[in-house]
């Protein structure tokens, strides 16, 4: 995988005051971890904006600050929706040594026979998985084909899912991670037919039984 960097330079401003770098097409940012002091920073607005659209959270990215290179993950993008860009962004600064636990996003991908064939409804149950490896080590995505769910009730699993040379998944083996099942059960016309056949049957008992009542009150007068 080709080296993501990020050129970045140390800011000073804070508060407030980070609307003038807004304003200048730059994007606040932090750098902070276990073995590292909180780096303030600004980054291009157009590169950073461009280069973090391509990343998920389990990407390794190189912040190079005025020559100093942070390898780092990207943990909380700030975005202002209705200008659509980014406002702020927090990196967490990693050890290249060190082993850590990080959230990877699941891709489903290719056909069910199970929905072509009997108009099945695929339910998710986990989205990500937790995994613990290097940071160079780390998957971009689990990619997971459900081509193998044929039948309704046919399911994928944790276990059903390889792991990458070096990468170990914890979530629980039997975890489910998609399955087929049934569509929601549609009443069939004739059962349609004879309810609306009783609904419509019901008010005129209830008439001919106010029309008995007034004929019986009208013969004992």
């Amino acid at each position: 995988m080709e080296k993501e960097v990020l050129k970045a330079t140390k800011r000073t401003v804070t508060g407030k005051q980070v609307r003038a770098l807004r304003r200048a097409g730059l994007i606040p940012a932090v750098i902070y971890g276990h073995h590292v002091e909180p780096v303030v920073i600004s980054l291009d607005s157009h590169n950073a904006t461009l280069s973090l659209s391509r990343v998920s959270s389990s990407t390794l990215i190189t912040i190079d600050v005025e020559g100093t290179e942070y390898p780092t993950l990207v943990r909380e993008k700030q975005r202002d929706f209705i200008r659509n860009v980014l406002t702020h962004v927090d990196f967490l600064a990693v050890s290249l040594k060190e082993k850590l636990r990080a959230e990877v996003s699941i891709e489903l991908t290719g056909l069910s026979l199970a929905v072509k064939d009997f108009n099945a409804i695929l339910v998710n149950g986990l989205t990500t998985l937790t995994v613990e490896c290097l940071p160079t080590d780390l998957p971009e995505k689990f990619v997971v084909d459900i081509s193998m769910l044929a039948v309704i009730g046919n399911g994928i699993h944790v276990r059903d899912v390889p792991a990458p040379e070096n990468v170990r998944i914890m979530d629980d083996p039997d975890e489910m991670i998609v399955v087929a099942t049934a569509p929601a059960k549609e009443e069939t016309p004739e059962v349609v037919a004879v309810v609306a056949e009783v609904e419509g049957a019901e008010p005129e008992v209830i008439e001919k039984g106010k029309k008995e009542e007034e004929e019986e009150e009208s013969s004992k007068k």
